[in-house]
């Protein structure tokens, strides 16, 4: 996974960088998602995989695809993609966008798992909370999980907060266990 991020890097800071200087930053990031869904799927894999089908022709179905939003520097972006055989990068691709893109507009997704249903009440006053501690804007995505037994697992990215009473026991196990 890591190799396949290394290769797309470059791709998706191009893509990036075009798409800053065009002002479409919302525009590529639609299409990138839709393309990037596209090709995640094993029936397109095995189509992008098949030597018989010419690159610039796999590039114009995924296109297809996206209909809305796709300008000719988008074109232009899937017939290099296309052209150095790497179309299948797309998922990868979309993902260090849409990255990229967050980091720029100060903004994060934040999961939340609780062990109970959080009220709308609850939910604004972890999302202004987040926020503050981030130092982001925060959209929340909440969801309900009755094993934590109590508390909740905060989840973006590569921060994880386990608040949960299900981890703490596996702490505490942990411990004594060594």
């Amino acid at each position: 996974m890591a190799e396949l991020r290394t290769l797309a890097r470059p791709y998706a800071k191009a893509a990036f960088k075009a798409a800053q200087e065009h002002e479409q930053l919302a525009e590529w990031s639609q299409v990138l998602t839709i393309a990037g869904q596209v090709t995640a799927n094993k029936s397109i894999r095995q189509l992008l995989a098949n030597p018989g089908l010419e690159e610039q022709k796999k590039a114009e179905l995924i296109l297809e695809v996206a209909e809305d939003g796709v300008t000719e520097q988008v074109r232009n972006f899937f017939a290099v993609l296309a052209e150095n055989r790497r179309l299948t990068l797309l998922p990868e691709i979309s993902a260090l966008f849409n990255t990229y893109r967050a980091d720029l507009e100060r903004t994060v997704d934040i999961e939340v798992t609780a062990a109970f249903e959080l009220t709308d009440e609850q939910q604004q006053k972890l999302a202004q909370a987040l926020s503050t501690k981030l130092e982001r804007k925060v959209s929340l995505a909440a969801s309900m999980d009755k094993s934590l037994i109590g508390g909740a697992i905060i989840r973006t990215g590569d921060l994880v907060i386990d608040a949960s009473v299900r981890g703490k026991l596996t702490k505490l196990a942990d411990a004594l266990g060594s």
